[in-house]
């Protein structure tokens, strides 16, 4: 009969390699688990609307936290948002300083609650955003109506400048005062009762076109800088209409309160006059009945 044999005792020598052996493993599982837990951003990508900036990216962070750097191609890079667990990070201050400047930003990935590095280099993960430059690639904001008018068969309109966070000595800048003749304005009109469109344009913030008498008008306008190849329209904005009977109303309010004032004028014109002269023709009567005058 066959006799079972125990497995053979290891040395002690050989323990202990095995034992270093097996921590060594566990450290590296342990080390490649919380690396796996920080991930790198992606999809950065820039908001922009009349210089109003904002760096937006993904994932939502679970275990890890975000750091965001922005630089000039000839700068050093700076801190702007620290370890923060937003996807996004206003980064307007820093533009608005030189707005034709081209400008690079980057998010950092960090484990959360480790203020130091990720990964056994040393190193966060982070990934770089495209090139941003502002004057070039800011949306226009949605312009809006200061004011219209139309008399007779003109229609005026004037676009109201949108100011913007751009600053010089300490005043805050309109788009016309950073794009100057870059940006015109471009005038959509049409008669109240039709629907074919005529345009006008502008290198200032001013219009006043040619319109049929007595017509209503609908309008709206829209910001365009012309020498962009990205960009270089506004959405447009909103419709305004003129209306005649409105202000027909209004002058003939005015002209009959014209004409109120100036009957009540006369009336009182009148009313002194006729009084004074009663006054007049009883004075001639008590003199001519006065004892004096008896022969």
């Amino acid at each position: 009969m066959a006799t079972l044999a125990w497995p053979p005792v290891p040395r002690p020598e050989t323990a202990v390699t095995l034992t270093f052996l097996l921590g060594w493993v566990f450290a590296q599982v342990a080390g490649a688990t919380g690396t796996a837990d920080t991930v790198a951003a992606y999809n950065l990508t820039w908001k922009s609307t009349n210089f109003k900036t904002i760096l937006e990216w993904q994932p939502k962070p679970i275990n890890h936290v975000y750091t965001v750097q922005i630089s000039t191609k000839s700068g050093d890079w700076k801190n702007k948002c620290f370890h923060i667990t937003d996807t996004e990070c206003d980064l307007t201050d820093e533009i608005v300083k030189d707005v034709n400047q081209t400008y690079l930003a980057r998010v950092l990935s960090y484990p959360a609650g480790d203020v130091g590095s990720a990964g056994s280099a040393g190193e966060p993960l982070f990934v770089n955003s495209p090139e941003f430059t502002p004057y070039l690639d800011t949306n226009l904001g949605q312009p809006a109506i200061k004011s219209f008018e139309q008399v007779q068969t003109k229609l005026n309109v004037t676009v109201q400048d949108a100011r913007t966070l751009v600053r010089i000595n300490d005043t805050f800048l309109s788009l016309r005062d950073i794009f100057g003749k870059d940006l015109i304005y471009t005038l959509y009109y049409w008669r109240a009762s039709s629907t074919g469109k005529k345009t006008a344009k502008t290198n200032t913030n001013e219009f006043s076109i040619d319109v049929d008498k007595g017509e209503n008008y609908c309008f709206n306008v829209q910001a365009v800088i012309p020498s962009r190849k990205a960009n270089p329209k506004s959405v447009e904005s909103t419709i305004e209409c003129t209306s005649h009977e409105k202000r027909d109303f209004r002058e003939m309010f005015f002209i009959i309160g014209a004409v109120v004032f100036v009957v009540i004028i006369l009336v009182i014109i009148l009313a002194v006059s006729l009084h004074k002269c009663r006054k007049a023709r009883v004075g001639r009567g008590w003199k001519e009945n006065s004892p004096l005058n008896v022969a």
